[in-house]
């Protein structure tokens, strides 16, 4: 296309149609009137990322396997059952052994936090709808899978559902620019706002411009009015870096999320919420500080020349010639064998 005229106005006028639909978009919320158009392209292009995963990925059927662990409480001996026979299913290669471990890990984090979950596999990063930090998992409004739910993994909070095809979803990472959750400070409960950076740690707003932050502080979700579309209690990040307020009304801090978003696999979507906020409880355990070693004191001690044995304060400790190191054996002239230094110093341990 030539650089006209028309084609400059036909530009603009497409930006400015992108725009309003997706201000439409946001406003309309769950009946966005562009939803359908969403839901139709998620249906049309669901099926193909889901065969092409299922081809390259032997066992994708064995995670599909904790689908239906949404029955939180009564069921977790049952979600125990299914990752020992995960676990003899996936075989004994590293691939495996490691898919292993990070189902184990999510199952930990949901039982910690009462959260009922339903697995998924990610099958395809960046779906066609134009976030730029997305991925598409292998479950959808068949598996129970609605708008606005809260995914995590075995490491903390990955993001939330924005498109819901029959099988298959899209995920809206924490780390986009887009994406923004409530927080709540570890203790202190400080609240604050993360907003995604891209490969760039979380910037994090707190309400209260003095709060007290530091380096090494955490954060989990604050939660969402009936839950959607966050969870209280989800692992957010640490603190890495923390900017003087300046005076304002609020301070930013940047936090390195828990999640490695460029090397999901295995996903969980929180369907049913935990009946109290489970707080702190799904932090990881901090690790215990080493120990400070005690100082070993020095005593110095002198001997006199009666063979006193004399500490700093000047107090008699004892007497070389008591001791039976100390050569009090006479020699055949009856002389000792050893005679003491005068006023040598000694350094003793205790």
């Amino acid at each position: 296309m030539r650089d006209t005229r028309e084609s400059r106005l036909l530009l603009v006028l497409l930006i400015a149609i992108a725009f309003a639909l997706i201000t439409v978009d946001i406003r309309g919320g769950e009946e966005s009137p562009v939803d359908g158009a969403r839901r139709a392209a998620a249906a049309a292009f669901g099926p193909v990322e889901n065969g092409v995963a299922a081809a390259v990925d032997p066992v994708g059927n064995a995670i599909g396997a904790v689908r239906d662990s949404g029955k939180r409480h009564n069921r977790i001996a049952e979600l125990e059952q299914q990752n020992a026979a995960l676990k003899t299913k996936l075989g004994s290669d590293d691939s495996n052994r490691n898919r292993v471990r990070e189902l184990d890990r999510m199952l930990k984090k949901s039982a910690a936090g009462q959260y009922g979950i339903k697995g998924a596999e990610v099958i395809a990063i960046g779906a066609a709808q134009g976030f730029s930090w997305t991925v598409t998992i292998d479950a959808g409004s068949n598996d129970g899978i609605k708008r606005d739910m809260t995914v995590i993994n075995g490491d903390g909070l990955v993001g939330r559902v924005t498109t819901v095809g029959p099988d298959t979803s899209t995920v809206l990472l924490a780390n986009d620019p887009d994406f923004t959750v409530g927080t709540r400070m570890e203790k202190t409960d400080e609240l604050g706002f993360a907003t995604g950076q891209g490969s760039r740690p979380l910037s994090v707003q707190f309400l209260n411009g003095k709060a007290k932050v530091k380096k090494g502080d955490r954060l989990v979700t604050f939660g969402s009015s009936k839950n959607k579309p966050f969870v209280p209690g989800v692992p957010v990040g640490e603190v890495v870096r923390v900017d003087p307020s300046g005076g304002g009304l609020t301070r930013t801090v940047y936090v390195r999320p828990y999640v490695g978003f460029t090397k999901l696999d295995i996903v969980g979507v929180v369907v049913q919420a935990p009946r109290e906020d489970p707080r702190d409880m799904v932090l990881p355990k901090q690790p215990a500080k080493p120990a400070k070693p005690k100082p070993t004191p020095t005593v110095t001690v002198t001997i006199s020349p009666n063979g006193d044995i004399v500490d700093t304060e000047g107090n008699v400790v004892g007497n070389i010639h008591e001791s039976p190191d100390a050569g009090n054996s006479p020699d055949p002239n009856g002389t000792p064998d050893a005679t003491p230094n005068t006023g040598t110093a000694v350094n003793e341990q205790r």
